[in-house]
């Protein structure tokens, strides 16, 4: 396993992170699936001992997923191991069986400290608000709640896990509030999506980068279709948030253009097509951590072999075909939401 600095903090976080939304389980909220389906508590602690061993150190979670089941497993498991990175989230609520969003600062700091209980933790290493929006930001009160919460030593850094499909205006809004003089931006990450398919986020993340923000990577085999694992018959129960995301046209165009002009590529490597797909982004100085989901202890395996540096040539015939092919399936996901 190798390290990277995360951002301008003192963070030395592995470079494949543990992705904790599905060890949370099945949750629903009203009709709206928030998980991915069951998953086996013995599973899910297996997972995170094989990750250990293996040598992942980053996990990464939310309050939000599992309704807390994820941060549970994760503090019963991880409570007394001084050398895990754990971050969660915050701003997502399940209120009168519909989703919400509450970035108010005094529900913040009320969520952290429910957060560390479910961890078993004095402080959380890195704290993120889970889709603060600008209309969050420009009230004052998130930014407030991190920088009190970081004072008082509930967590030692924060940052904001960015919109799937349009993540440049709260980032933007962020990077414009540093002076360049100060030790740590305000807010000291991102949370992206960036992956074969989606690259939107790529102009953000290397601005970013360059201002001193650690970059965490997520939805890096983009709920699996990038593992090569589904046909366009693939069914999915209705507690799996994917039952809706992906569709059968998704499936079926996304595997054309990956079959056609990707999985060549994983020949050349001599490498399965989940590492193709995670070297692809570890490619990039710019990001930190890559976070795929692990829900079985296999996945620990899978997601940390074989990650290799790509070909400059091949970097950029692939950032080549987010324009040429892949604007199209983004589309689509963002319809699907």
């Amino acid at each position: 396993m190798n390290y990277r600095k995360f951002g301008k903090t003192d963070l030395m976080v592995s470079e494949i992170g543990f992705g904790a939304w599905a060890i949370g389980g099945n949750a629903v909220v009203g009709n709206t699936p928030i998980g991915w389906g069951p998953a086996d508590d013995n599973t899910s602690v297996a997972s995170l001992r094989k990750a250990l061993d293996v040598g992942i150190n980053f996990f990464d979670t939310a309050d939000f997923y599992g309704l807390g089941h994820s941060e549970q497993l994760i503090g019963k498991e991880l409570r007394n191991n001084k050398e895990a990175i754990i971050a969660t989230k915050v701003g997502h609520r399940a209120i009168d069986n519909k989703i919400q969003l509450d970035y108010s600062k005094e529900y913040i700091i009320e969520a952290c400290e429910k957060s560390l209980k479910r961890l078993k933790r004095d402080f959380i290493d890195y704290y993120q608000l889970h889709s603060a929006r600008l209309q969050h930001f420009e009230k004052e009160q998130c930014i407030e709640a991190m920088e009190l919460l970081k004072k008082h030593g509930k967590i030692r850094y924060w940052g904001l896990s960015l919109n799937t499909f349009y993540p440049e205006p709260e980032a933007k809004y962020l990077m414009e509030k540093n002076s360049g003089e100060a030790r740590l931006p305000v807010g000291q990450g991102f949370q992206l999506v960036f992956n074969l398919i989606n690259q939107k986020a790529l102009t953000v993340m290397e601005e970013a980068y360059k201002k001193g923000y650690g970059i965490i990577a997520r939805m890096p085999l983009q709920f699996g279709l990038l593992t090569g694992k589904f046909t366009e018959d693939a069914k999915f129960a209705k507690d799996d948030h994917r039952n809706f995301r992906l569709t059968k046209e998704i499936i079926s165009k996304t595997n054309k253009i990956l079959d056609e002009k990707v999985w060549t590529l994983c020949k050349k490597y001599n490498i399965s097509k989940t590492s193709l797909a995670l070297s692809f982004i570890l490619s990039f100085d710019s990001v930190s951590t890559v976070i795929p989901g692990i829900r079985i202890p296999q996945h620990a395996i899978d997601n940390t072999k074989d990650i290799l540096q790509l070909d400059d040539a091949d970097i950029d015939y692939l950032k080549e075909l987010y324009n040429s092919d892949w604007v199209e399936i983004v589309d689509l996901m963002e319809k699907q939401g």
